[in-house]
């Protein structure tokens, strides 16, 4: 006599993943075809950590005035510690327009992204797409977990086509991102109000 079918033992379904379980690229069969038994360089290049642009006078003379203006609004609400508040945002603004960030490595394998001493597994990473931040061209690569959430690189020193095909092999691309609410306003705010004057 058979045991019925539900006391069976069944297969495990938590069973480890295979290394290198990565989407392939349409040419190849099989994850050693392109990367072989060790971690591969694809890409590596140097570019500034971060964005930047040099501000004008026109740019620290506004800012000066608009924190002036609050500062006052505040005293005269007796907002001591927002008064402070306020004071540093500035100062801190005013350190990253002035002092130009140092060049970074990056560098895309097999395995992952690595910035600097920091290394992002495949499996870290969600999507990725392409955005200008002050006329720059940058990739925005979105991770899974919710610090840091995203990793902007600039995209200098390396052909944009060349940075998209690779990341292809591993990511999914976003052609079109919606801009968050926070984005919406500080583009509102930075037509309207300009803080320096645009220069042909």
């Amino acid at each position: 006599m058979t045991a019925p079918q539900e006391f069976l033992p069944k297969e495990p379904l938590d069973l480890p993943k295979e290394p290198l379980d990565l989407p392939l690229p349409h040419h190849a069969s099989s994850n050693h075809e392109i990367y072989g038994e060790d971690v591969k360089t694809l890409l590596s290049w140097e570019a500034p950590g971060r964005p930047f642009r040099k501000r004008g006078k026109d740019f620290y003379i506004s800012s000066l005035l608009i924190m002036l203006l609050i500062e006052v609004i505040l005293f005269l609400f007796s907002q001591y510690m927002l008064m402070l508040v306020v004071l540093s945002f500035v100062f801190m603004v005013f350190v990253l327009v002035t002092v130009a960030p140092h060049n970074f490595r990056y560098r895309i394998s097999s395995e992952g992204i690595t910035i600097e001493d920091h290394f992002y597994l495949w499996q870290e990473l969600y999507d990725f797409y392409f955005k200008k931040r002050d006329n720059i061209e940058t990739v925005h690569i979105r991770t899974h977990a919710f610090m840091p959430g995203e990793l902007i690189i600039p995209v200098q020193n390396i052909e944009k086509e060349s940075l998209k095909s690779t990341l292809l092999y591993f990511l999914p691309y976003r052609e079109v991102v919606k801009p968050t609410f926070m984005e919406k306003s500080a583009d509102w705010l930075s037509t309207n109000f300009p803080l320096e004057r645009k220069t042909s």
